[in-house]
């Protein structure tokens, strides 16, 4: 079964010295969160700190190893769609750096990443850096790089990054329903987004698809459903199963994904963040489910090889392994997205001082914690 959606015109973790002082700039009074909020950050923050980089026979061995390859295919396709050469990029909740060799071939001139987890970001400074033998790189990536440990859907990123804005894109790939907790945190998701991109800048990113999500639910005997690689269960708060339109944040469930997630998420409807991002001068280009969007680009020879090359559908040579019909049904709890800056696009700055932060070579040192 495939979903669209109505298409716009045109480890171990090494956490920071204790005796590092974090810059926190003060916010708007309406983005202000309670300890509960706050709490949640930490627990999702903790859950992929935990998690250790792994080797190339240990991700080849997941039993989600094709869906996590159809995933990079999909944040593959979005990046060389958009991304033009020379591009300023800000990569929201970065991770551990698993989409800077994508980065890298875009051929953009200066890279920041930000996440809440330490450990995802010293593991992306490692990898940067070609220190990280699990995906045997050594090459250095061609642009230079800064890294920041903080709550993207927190603090008030525009304070933060006054001399490296504008970006021409930024991207937040399985993120932004982390935001979605309370109507404070989404709204300074997005608020950061706008303020951060320049007139005509793109927004593209990934995230769970919420008509999908409650479909199954209201298809489930009980409060919960899943298969062989994913679960998913709600509590008793919705037993009726019924989303009232009045408060759409806050609608939490558990998401156990095999080998990759194991923490809390919230719902998205994206009818709420559409018409929100619309409030901060941002219109939707497309959005897409997972099917409808490999349905789409598998028309293109380009995305074909690609896929090919990735092995999310086999090699089309002798490898014939593909994603199981379980990952497949996996895949359809995702869509895409790509919003874009109101504004006419004014001419691009030349070598400027904003990128005289960024570093061919980052040290532990050089990681900002806000």
């Amino acid at each position: 079964m495939k979903r669209s959606y109505s298409e716009s015109p045109p480890c171990s973790s090494i956490g920071p010295p204790s005796s590092r002082l974090k810059y926190n700039p003060p916010g708007d009074p309406q983005f202000l969160e309670d300890e509960s909020t706050k709490n949640f950050a930490r627990k999702v923050a903790d859950h992929y700190s935990a998690r250790s980089n792994q080797t190339l026979e240990e991700r080849e061995a997941s039993p989600i190893i094709h869906l996590k390859k159809l995933n990079n295919w999909i944040k593959s396709v979005l990046i060389q769609l958009y991304t033009k050469r020379g591009d300023v990029v800000l990569d929201l909740a970065c991770g551990k750096g698993g989409d800077l060799i994508k980065w890298d071939k875009a051929r953009i001139s200066y890279y920041v990443g930000i996440d809440i987890a330490e450990g995802s970001i010293e593991d992306c400074r490692t990898r940067y850096n070609g220190d990280a033998d699990h995906h045997q790189r050594r090459k250095k990536f061609s642009f230079p790089a800064r890294l920041i440990c903080g709550d993207c859907f927190e603090v008030q990123l525009d304070k933060v990054l006054a001399d490296d804005m504008p970006f021409d894109l930024i991207s937040c790939q399985f993120a932004m329903h982390y935001s979605w907790s309370t109507e404070a945190r989404a709204r300074r998701a997005l608020a950061n987004v706008s303020a951060l991109l320049r007139p005509g800048g793109i927004f593209i990113g990934t995230m769970p698809d919420a008509n999908v999500i409650i479909k199954k639910l209201r298809e489930a005997k009980g409060l919960s459903f899943g298969n062989s690689v994913y679960s998913i269960e709600f509590n008793d708060e919705f037993s009726e199963k019924k989303f009232g339109s009045s408060n759409p944040f806050g609608i939490k469930y558990k998401f156990h994904l095999q080998d990759a997630v194991d923490c809390p998420e919230w719902i998205v409807p994206f009818h709420v963040f559409k018409e929100m991002a619309e409030e901060y001068d941002l219109e939707l280009v497309f959005a897409k489910n997972s099917h409808a969007f490999v349905d789409e680009y598998m028309k293109r020879m380009e995305f074909v090889d690609l896929m090919r090359r990735l092995g999310a559908l086999g090699d089309g040579n002798q490898d014939l392994s593909t994603l199981s019909p379980d990952e497949w049904d996996a895949a359809y709890l995702y869509l895409s997205y790509v919003l874009k800056k109101k504004g006419q696009p004014e001419p691009r700055p030349g070598n400027s001082s904003r990128r005289d932060k960024g570093k061919m070579q980052l040290s532990k040192a050089d990681i900002m914690y806000i």
